[in-house]
């Protein structure tokens, strides 16, 4: 395994660096500002978004993602460390970049799975940022971490289907320019439990498409990228041409969207944990305590020490697993991108919990990024599957393979 940064990548980087560096961190200021702003109507995304947009995509630094023709062609290797750095301004450089969940994942699934026609209507726009997307699989009925539960009907009527159900912490939603939801309901409960699923493309705008609700994220809207939705779906008529793929695909569907959306997401979480390991040194430095700065302290010094090792061993955790999905695809690297999903986000909490407690209150105040990065990395244990799904399904992976050799 050679990790080492190509010449592409390198370039990249420093295009990225240098976009961070002019653009992307001094909007931080302006994004909270607008966010805050009394004037701004709820839910829609603050200007300063579509502005950086415009500037990365003038730079060429869209849809890095996506691997093959329609994207910038880079292998999960060669996204890794871009995606890291976008991970160190997490509201605002994966947007500006078109490289923002649920956006990137909608992308890969129409560009795998959708018709001509679906990727014509719906991809093409989206790869060119003039509009957003939601995934709907989340319910608040059923325990969702089992998408076998779920709930949602999908059932045939002439040369249309009709989708009824409720869906809720549906990301992006509330954008105002989410044009497009990707659905995913029953279309036969009698079917063997993993074929009973199946997806279909519902324009948000079809009649009995209702947002009921802004869903908050620890009290936070998430408003910088459309925030979350509670929808409900009554006898929604959509065409039969909407389905994407077959009837009983929506499961292997699913897992074929969340393999690469889970990579991602550990990228940037990587991100994350370095920004707020800078943030934890600067501050250390700056504050005296019992006579001396805290950095001199030998709890914090545990602390910064700890959090390097961890951050190196997490990289290399998500490198070797970008390298394994690029050799030999997402169901080789099965057993690594559930190992990152648990590892990462763990390992990023705790260090965003100690750059909190080394800025005392400030650490929890709306005065530093540190209290929303910890919100929204705490939710990672959540989406795309719990820690505790991940941990039941390669333990029983592990132990086959163990009674195997043994």
């Amino acid at each position: 395994m050679d990790f080492g940064y190509d010449t592409r990548t390198e370039e990249l980087r420093g295009q990225l660096q240098a976009f961070l560096a002019e653009h992307v961190y001094p909007a931080e200021p302006v994004l909270a500002a607008q966010l805050a702003d009394p004037a701004r109507p709820e839910w829609s995304v603050p200007p300063v978004v579509a502005e950086l947009r415009a500037e990365a995509k003038a730079r060429g630094l869209w849809n890095l993602f996506l691997p093959g023709e329609v994207g910038a062609g880079l292998t999960n290797l060669q996204y890794a460390p871009l995606a890291e750095l976008t991970g160190r301004s997490i509201l605002l450089a994966p947007a500006a970049l078109n490289c923002a969940a649920p956006d990137t994942g909608n992308m890969e699934l129409l560009a795998e799975f959708g018709s001509p026609e679906q990727r014509a209507q719906w991809l093409e726009p989206l790869l060119d940022g003039t509009i957003r997307s939601a995934f709907a699989m989340t319910e608040p009925e059923v325990a969702s971490s089992d998408a076998t539960n779920i709930t949602t009907r999908i059932e045939r009527d002439g040369a249309d289907y009709l989708v009824t159900g409720r869906k809720w912490y549906i990301t992006g939603a509330m954008n105002p320019d989410c044009k497009i939801l990707i659905v995913m309901g029953k279309t036969d409960p009698t079917a063997e439990p993993h074929r009973q699923q199946s997806m279909i493309l519902v324009p948000r705008d079809t009649p009995g498409v209702t947002i009921r609700r802004g869903m908050t994220v620890f009290g936070y809207q998430d408003a910088d990228h459309g925030g979350h939705a509670e929808i409900t779906f009554e006898g929604v008529r959509v065409p039969a041409a909407n389905l994407i793929g077959g009837e009983g695909d929506g499961f292997a569907i699913a897992q074929a969207r969340l393999g690469p959306g889970r990579i991602h997401h550990c990228m940037r979480a990587i991100g994350i944990a370095e920004r707020a390991l800078e943030l934890m040194c600067r501050r250390v430095s700056e504050r005296v305590a019992f006579g001396k700065p805290l950095a001199e302290q030998g709890v914090v010094q545990d602390w910064i020490a700890e959090s390097r090792v961890r951050i190196e061993q997490a990289r290399l955790l998500v490198l070797k697993t970008a390298w394994l999905m690029d050799t030999v695809g997402n169901r080789g690297a099965h057993t690594e991108i559930q190992a990152i999903k648990i590892a990462v986000p763990a390992t990023v909490e705790w260090i965003l919990d100690k750059a909190v407690q080394a800025h005392g209150a400030a650490g929890v105040s709306q005065d530093t990024p540190l209290a929303q990065l910890w919100a929204g990395n705490r939710t990672l244990r959540l989406a795309d599957g719990p820690d505790e799904v991940h941990k039941r399904s390669l333990a029983r992976r592990e132990l086959r393979r163990q009674t195997k050799e043994g």
